[in-house]
């Protein structure tokens, strides 16, 4: 239960992080665009992931946690394009997130694959 708790804490972590940043990025057309991408890619994950533990069926678990991958990796995307474009001027916020993001998707896919060989 301490774990579960653990990683939804973090994803909460993480949506909290990308409202702030998304908040502080460059004022213009591809700064807004890239922002209103990002916020709604990076806050998804927690609040997919909470749904996903009311899954109905192991196969609605499974499916609920791809989607919270699609949706951290569409996020680490963004974070690329956003850090590539100059579209955010805090480097070392842009290298924070996307490390949270990459181990959210490491320990995302882990968990997807172990719930998929339980399935069967």
């Amino acid at each position: 239960m301490e774990r579960k708790y653990d990683l939804e804490a973090r994803l909460i972590e993480f949506a909290a992080a990308i409202i702030a940043f998304t908040d502080s990025m460059v004022n213009s057309k591809a700064g807004n665009h890239m922002a209103n991408q990002l916020l709604r890619s990076g806050t998804s994950p927690a609040l997919n992931y909470g749904e996903a533990q009311s899954g109905e069926s192991r196969k609605d678990f499974i499916h609920k946690m791809k989607i919270v991958l699609k949706e951290l990796r569409e996020s680490g995307v963004a974070i690329k394009i956003i850090e590539k474009a100059r579209l955010h001027h805090e480097s070392e916020t842009i290298v924070s997130l996307q490390n949270e993001c990459n181990q959210l998707i490491s320990i995302f896919v882990k968990s997807v694959g172990t719930a998929e060989r339980n399935r069967n």
